[in-house]
């Protein structure tokens, strides 16, 4: 979740919430005789029936998928402490011996948000997933603070204690991989040696107000509205938590959900999907994460970064624009970029194929080793990488 959907979940929130309350004033006013034409029945009840059940208007609309994501757990299931207090929920896909990826997720999601990934790609790598402190399984720090060092911390612990012997391939997608870049500035030591190489997925490497769509206007208006907002949410966790779920149940979460983070090429699974996160995680954990989002920037960090980094973006993302990442590839010494189309920020929902070919071609490279089924595509020398969409 970036500070845009945040923004947009408020909102859609307010106007769900205004319309069950609505049509319960209209059915109690015309019981009680101050409403009288049968309209007004009829107005209340299609009002209660859009609070409870309109998701499902929005989802018909959209196509099935013979494969629908499913927010599953399994692998070996373990837990590590992170460096914040927190105890982090790690699960490890993937046979002893393969080659490993250390998988770190975006923001308000958690580590089944890797359906597709866990399937395409633990059968050639070992596969690390982890959420994120106070999100899925993982508690939150002990102090209730957050910040990307911490987070940084939280990842080079999860290496330490769950990948087990020999170099990793880091992959994070969003707050992942701003994460990652972190701990790129935090943990020099460790690159070369404990990772052989990133691979950065719909990310940024500044402040995210500087890399979305409508930045202007949430720039200047950061202070007077976003700040406070964020603040507010804190304090009525619970209370916004009652707006997400009537959100999601009206199926105003999910048409901002598709407009925000997809391409309007998802199927119905994906987007229920998504939209189901914001239900799932604490107003107060996102609140907290957004505002450790606005301070942060790792620009000074791209030119120090010296293992082989995979940069991926999609040509529908409005929450971090592909600039950013044409930023990032021009800017980190050994980097290529792939781009996807069409695909919005959770690209690896949308494409999955593209997205995992990628990766696993660019971690075999890293780590000396070619799983069967990967293709290695090897570029010519001078010549500036892209992928297909």
């Amino acid at each position: 979740m970036m500070p845009l959907q945040f923004l947009l979940l408020w909102l859609t929130g307010l106007v769900s919430l205004a319309i069950l309350g609505g049509g319960i004033w209209v059915a109690w006013a015309w019981y009680v005789g101050e409403l009288i034409a049968t309209a007004w029945i009829i107005l209340a009840v299609l009002m209660l029936l859009y609070s409870v059940a309109g998701r499902y208007l929005v989802l018909l609309m959209r196509p099935g998928a013979p494969d629908e994501p499913r927010s599953e757990r399994g692998g070996r299931q373990m837990r590590v402490k992170g460096a914040d207090g927190s105890d982090l929920q790690v699960e490890v896909h993937g046979a002893e011996g393969l080659p490993t990826l250390v998988m770190t997720h975006g923001w308000g999601m958690g580590a089944t948000a890797w359906y597709y990934e866990k399937k395409h790609l633990s059968g050639r790598f070992r596969l690390v997933v982890w959420d994120l402190p106070g999100l899925g399984l993982s508690t939150q720090p002990g102090d209730g603070q957050y910040s990307l060092e911490r987070m940084a911390e939280d990842l080079r612990a999860v290496i330490l204690q769950a990948a087990g012997s020999g170099p990793v391939v880091l992959v994070g997608h969003s707050i992942g991989g701003m994460t990652t870049l972190t701990f790129c500035r935090m943990f020099p030591q460790m690159l070369g040696r404990e990772v052989a190489g990133l691979a950065l997925v719909n990310t940024t490497y500044t402040m995210p107000l500087n890399t979305i769509t409508a930045g202007g206007l949430l720039r200047a208006i950061r202070w007077p509205i976003l700040e406070p907002l964020l603040r507010l949410t804190i304090l009525l966790s619970p209370v916004v938590w009652l707006m997400n779920l009537q959100s999601y149940l009206s199926g105003s979460a999910h048409r901002t959900t598709s407009w925000t983070s997809f391409s309007g090429q998802e199927s119905r699974g994906q987007l229920d999907f998504a939209a189901y996160f914001d239900v799932k995680s604490s107003p107060s954990v996102l609140a907290k994460g957004v505002i450790a989002m606005l301070r942060w920037d790792e620009t000074a960090t791209l030119p120090r970064i010296t293992v082989p980094t995979l940069v991926i973006t999609s040509d529908a993302d409005k929450i971090t624009l592909p600039e950013a990442s044409e930023v990032m590839a021009r800017t980190i010494p050994d980097a290529e970029i792939v781009r996807v189309a069409p695909a919005g920020h959770p690209g690896f929902l949308e494409r999955s194929e593209r997205y995992d070919e990628a990766i696993a071609g660019f971690a075999a490279r890293c780590l000396g080793a070619v799983p069967p089924g990967v293709r290695i595509v090897r570029r010519p020398q001078g010549a500036t990488p892209a992928g297909r969409g």
